[in-house]
């Protein structure tokens, strides 16, 4: 999300409590507006089909989410600087909890829940942030390979030497 946008491009806010216990999953499918603005907050040339494919567990207290999120984007090429397009499949998987999480002393590595505010969690931001999380940071065009430029130049130190023989 820009600094600009107050809300976010992609937005299903969920009552928790009132989350279907006997139908525990839910499909996210963004309208064609939603994809034009997260391409724009991407700075990516455009998202399409993209579908959150999440399901829940646990209680209105702690949450899990798990799924998929699915969508094909146009990105620009590192390497040759051309549009292509690419399929993002990206595993969901957070955590949800109205309570403050407790901290060990010296225990870094555990991933702190994120809130439940106001009895709500937003699945649409979810899917918007797995489909971040999904896209290539250094895109590269099927096909396209990386050769650097070989340059034959002469050494510091062989340099040194001609200087050396010029003053002798």
């Amino acid at each position: 999300m820009t600094a600009k946008s107050a809300v976010a491009p992609l937005s299903r806010p969920f009552r928790v409590d009132r989350l279907p216990r006997d139908r525990a999953g839910i499909v996210i499918k963004a309208t064609p507006e939603e994809e034009a603005a997260l391409a724009a907050d991407f700075r990516i040339p455009a998202v399409r089909d993209l579908v959150g494919q999440l399901q829940w567990s646990g209680t209105s207290a702690h949450l899990v989410i798990t799924g998929t999120v699915s969508a094909v984007v146009t990105q620009v090429c590192t390497i040759s600087l051309e549009p292509f397009e690419a399929e993002v499949s990206e595993p969901v998987e957070i955590v949800f909890s109205d309570r403050e999480p407790e901290k060990e002393a010296g225990d870094e590595e555990t991933d702190i829940p994120d809130p439940i505010v106001n009895g709500t969690i937003d699945l649409g931001q979810v899917t918007a942030e797995f489909l971040a999380l999904g896209l290539d940071p250094y895109p590269r065009k099927p096909g396209i390979a990386f050769e650097p430029v070989a340059e034959e130049r002469e050494s510091p130190l062989a340099i040194l030497k001609t200087l050396k023989q010029d003053d002798a």
